[in-house]
């Protein structure tokens, strides 16, 4: 049987992140289905409304379906004209501005890109200082700075360290540092000494041994350092050390990265530096 597939357009007045972030939680709900995704930001025009929905209407007679629309648009026009389009939208500020206002009895203020803006200084330099103690402190480059992090992400090579660092740093503004732990360091069932200090701020990361085998593949491929072999060797060791020293760690394998860094949060105790939460 023949997979269906669909086109799916994010369309926001802003950079799109909600309307995709949101809509992509939906999609994920259904499985069997290839979605041809679309990300429209700065859909602020009603030029640019009637190109887009020119383009909507192209792709239901080339589909043989209606497009999904995702939609966090603001103008009221705009929003109009995207309505007229030949596809089925699920507007995001639509469901619940309405609502909303009848509970707080007044208006809102029907501004642009708010969610994104620099209202709340405080939340975006965290964030911006966060992304940028992230990088400096990758792969354990810099760990004379690990004194400044909010906490510190161990695994073996290739188990997701540096994205979730930086997934955490970029929603969350945590500072986040990572350090890899290497072929060199299992002689012994002990920390390298450089992570000693601050073992009060580590967890560790692990995947299952085929997805670690195929990470690394892509990166070295039929190498001692890709086999599976190692990977098993390696992760072995790797669990054996977390759990001698009470290192909390998290599987991987089959989570998203955002749900990846909200467990780490929540077990960690770490509070978010964004948003006032």
């Amino acid at each position: 049987m023949s997979r269906q597939k669909r086109t799916v357009y994010y369309l926001s007045d802003r950079t799109g992140i909600t309307a995709e972030t949101l809509g992509h939680s939906l999609l994920t709900q259904f499985d069997g289905i290839d979605w041809n995704k679309i990300n429209v930001p700065f859909l602020d025009t009603l030029v640019k409304a009637n190109d887009w929905a020119a383009r909507i209407n192209v792709a239901a007679e080339r589909d043989g379906c209606r497009p999904i629309v995702f939609s966090t648009l603001i103008d009221d026009e705009v929003r109009a004209v995207i309505g007229e389009a030949n596809c089925v939208i699920y507007d995001f500020f639509g469901t619940f501005i309405g609502s909303m206002e009848q509970e707080l009895q007044q208006p809102s203020a029907h501004a642009v890109g708010r969610s994104h803006g620099l209202q709340n200084n405080s939340s975006y330099f965290n964030r911006i200082a966060a992304i940028n103690y992230t990088l400096t402190n990758d792969d354990g480059v810099s760990a004379k700075n690990f004194n400044e992090a909010d906490i510190i992400l161990v695994g073996v090579s290739r188990s997701g360290k540096t994205p979730t660092c930086l997934y955490l740093a970029l929603q969350y503004g945590i500072s986040a540092a990572n350090y890899p732990l290497t072929e060199e360091d299992m002689d012994v069932l002990r920390l390298p000494k450089l992570l000693e200090p601050y073992r009060d701020k580590l967890f560790g990361l692990t995947l299952s041994v085929e997805q670690l085998h195929l990470i690394r593949q892509e990166r070295r491929p039929n190498s001692r350092y890709s086999s599976l072999a190692q990977c098993q060797q390696e992760l072995d060791w790797q669990e054996k050390l977390y759990k001698k020293l009470s290192i909390p760690y998290i599987d991987t394998s089959n989570i998203s990265i955002e749900e990846i860094s909200t467990t780490i949060l929540n077990r960690s105790g770490l509070k978010r530096h964004l948003y006032g939460q």
